[in-house]
């Protein structure tokens, strides 16, 4: 896959919310170290909506998200992407995962993935996502005269990923037994988050990733599906999230409301403590300049 190149130069970042609603003080944090990463390096800074999932998306969020960002400074390198408009390079790239034999057909429901973990003695604990237990795997009889509901990866022999985060350290995760073989299109027919980003970022260009540490444990997905595609790893960074008052990742589910852009310098000011940024100056871009400073000074060495 060739990128696009909507930069040039050795550092692309981009920071990619989905359009469900405006930004709020935890969204704006991501935002605003994926931005003071990109200056901190000299690179290029990109937008990316992903909106890949249309049911989940509000008419208007995403053109109130640039309204916000813009009115904080947090101005994009280059015109914004859609993933709604991406579907022809996600086909593609699912085509030739299909042709190597590392993506499948599966026929399996919820209720039967659920049915066969337990069978297997690995019953789902509440609210923990469901290991798919290979059930539609060709060498396992595959879809059985089943219709096909998804398509999904086949993991490598060892899915174990070891991975180093600029802030939390070295990971590692079995994504076999974590995930299973993982979704790359719903039975829907909708694009999966975990192909529609990997895709996205090799498209693109995109060589750093800084996002809220709630996405930290889909990393290891993307780096297998990196793998399986032949694209470049970027680097990582996991931010702090914002919490709510019930202990939650601050959402709008949780009590997020929409970010208060009236007042720039308050806002950016609130997200720079989440991450452990003090700058004073009374100007917008005076702040700016400063809070890149003092990022560069904690997160460029060696990044």
């Amino acid at each position: 896959m060739k990128p696009a190149l909507l930069c040039h130069g050795p550092y692309t970042g981009r920071f990619a919310p989905s359009p469900t609603g405006p930004l709020h003080a935890g969204s704006l944090v991501a935002a605003l170290a994926s931005w003071l990463d990109a200056r901190a390096h000299g690179g290029c800074w990109l937008v990316r909506m992903e909106d890949v999932d249309p049911p989940r998306c509000v008419p208007g969020a995403d053109h109130e998200i640039l309204r916000q960002l813009d009115a904080l400074g947090l101005v994009p390198d280059a015109p914004p992407q859609w993933q709604s408009r991406r579907g022809a390079l996600y086909a593609a790239a699912l085509e030739r995962l299909i042709e190597a034999g590392s993506s499948y057909p599966c026929a399996c429901t919820r209720q039967q993935i659920a049915a066969a973990a337990a069978a297997l003695g690995r019953p789902p604990a509440r609210h923990e996502e469901l290991v798919y237990p290979g059930s539609c795997r060709p060498e396992r009889g595959g879809l059985r005269g089943q219709t096909p509901r998804a398509w999904r990866l086949r993991l490598p022999d060892d899915a174990t990923v070891h991975w180093a985060d600029r802030r939390l350290g070295t990971q590692s995760q079995d994504v076999a037994a974590v995930v299973g073989d993982f979704v790359l299109k719903r039975g829907d027919g909708l694009w999966a988050y975990q192909l529609a980003v990997v895709v996205d970022d090799a498209d693109q260009g995109v060589s750093h990733v800084v996002r809220g540490a709630d996405l930290a444990d889909n990393t290891p997905r993307q780096v297998l599906l990196q793998r399986a595609l032949g694209l470049p790893t970027p680097s990582y960074l996991h931010t702090p999230l914002v919490m709510a008052a019930s202990g939650e990742k601050l959402s709008k589910q949780h009590g997020a409301t929409p970010l208060e852009v009236s007042d720039p310098l308050a806002a950016l000011r609130a997200a720079a403590a989440v991450l452990e940024l003090h700058v004073d100056a009374a100007q917008r871009p005076d702040w700016l300049a400063a809070a890149t400073w003092a990022w560069a000074a904690r997160w460029t060495n060696g990044a």
